[in-house]
């Protein structure tokens, strides 16, 4: 296993354990079969363990299992705030307390704001005094590093990262994100303050291996390589000196044999030109199923009535490469959830965004092609519900 370090030095295993996806047994976690897969991590090296309050049963199922196996103290573990569940300084106190007495420990190692996708989100725990309870948990020890999670578009992860002194942070990235929600340009700016970055969804939830085309495939095997998908998406990410840990929701023996194996592997800037060529044609063939050519470039934006072009357009074109759900799924948290209103609707028309358009693109007309996608009665009605919840009081 090899390590990378944290913001004050600390050795993290590149490789961290994801703990969302464990095996399930009569509708809760097999703990028998997890504490198996985590020890057999745990053995290998890895010293990163993520969960969250709204994981079901997870924060019970490693507290439970790093107990039994008297490890606690030469582990992390890092767990999330559910931050859209807060309305008040006390709330935040009650499900911190709650964590503890779940995870059997008296602190958490890394504890993250969990799911922000618009700086609203922060300005609204700032409002309940979330600065001063950070400040207290660290200077207790109850808190050892603080840092938080993101689904939203670039521009409001950078005013996150810049309005606070953080520890650490935790984006989804890999070969298909560089520039979507935080993406690269997030990744490295994150890097340039000193601040270590966590990578979740490496893989897409598996989709860059199990829902891939056969050209992609077939690129995959011609390369010589000999690598599985996983295992290309993971050295991808191993390559960059800018990622941290990269997280993995291993729930087989065999995934965390490989993926132990590929982190002892892979190293920075051990990417050869070929291989990049590799990834470049594995992406075009996942691409090939998108419906509008955009490539992020956002020559488009700003757009004068507030429309996030490059992000509806990133959404839909998800549909077809994630399925209709993981494309409505990443609209919501990216473009639906942000406090200012992004949606295609509100295009008025002028043209603007198709003049300075690099593919020329009929922009107009594919953002209402796109909305009508996106956003079906049902989910329209979702939206606008959780929004109201969400930014209620703001």
């Amino acid at each position: 296993m090899q390590y990378r370090t944290d913001k004050y030095g600390k050795p993290l295993s590149i490789l961290g354990y994801g703990c969302m996806r464990f095996t399930k047994k009569g509708g809760s976690i097999d703990i028998d079969k997890a504490e198996k897969e985590i020890m057999a991590a745990y053995r290998a090296g890895v010293n990163y363990f993520d969960t969250a309050y709204i994981y079901p049963g997870s924060e019970s199922a490693i507290g439970e299992i790093f107990e039994r196996n008297s490890i606690r103290d030469k582990i992390n573990i890092a767990t999330k705030l559910p931050q859209y569940l807060i309305g008040s300084r006390s709330a935040v106190e009650k499900f911190f307390d709650e964590e503890l007495s779940r995870l059997r420990t008296e602190y958490v190692d890394y504890y993250l704001m969990h799911h922000l996708t618009d700086i609203a989100m922060w300005e609204k725990l700032k409002a309940v005094g979330i600065l001063d309870w950070i400040e207290e948990k660290k200077r207790s020890g109850a808190i050892r590093n603080i840092g938080f999670s993101y689904h939203g578009n670039t521009e409001n992860f950078l005013r996150i990262l810049a309005d606070y002194d953080w520890d650490f942070c935790q984006i989804q990235y890999n070969y298909l994100d560089e520039v979507s929600q935080a993406g690269v340009k997030g990744l490295r700016a994150a890097a340039e303050r000193g601040i270590p970055v966590v990578i979740m969804e490496p893989l897409r939830g598996g989709k860059l291996v199990h829902q891939l085309p056969e050209a992609a495939k077939k690129a995959f095997r011609e390369s010589g390589k000999g690598w599985s998908p996983a295992e290309w998406g993971l050295r991808w990410l191993y390559d960059q000196k800018e990622v941290t840990v990269v997280l993995s929701g291993m729930n087989s023996l065999e995934m965390v044999e490989e993926n132990c194996r590929v982190a002892s592997e892979a190293a920075v800037d051990s990417f050869t030109e070929k291989d990049r060529e590799t990834i470049e044609v594995v992406k075009q063939a996942i691409r090939s199923r998108e419906k509008v050519g955009c490539t992020g470039c956002r020559y488009c934006m700003p757009c004068p009535a507030g429309v996030d072009i490059p992000d509806i357009f990133l959404c839909y074109n998800a549909m077809y490469t994630d399925g209709k759900s993981g494309g409505r799924f990443q609209f919501a948290q990216t473009v639906g959830l942000t406090k200012q209103p992004a949606f295609a609707t509100q295009c008025i028309g002028c043209g603007r965004c198709e003049q300075h358009c690099p593919q020329h693109l009929p922009i107009r007309e594919k953002l209402k092609e796109a909305d009508k996608a996106l956003r079906p009665l049902p989910y329209k009605w979702g939206i606008n519900i959780v929004r109201k919840f969400m930014f209620r009081g703001q």
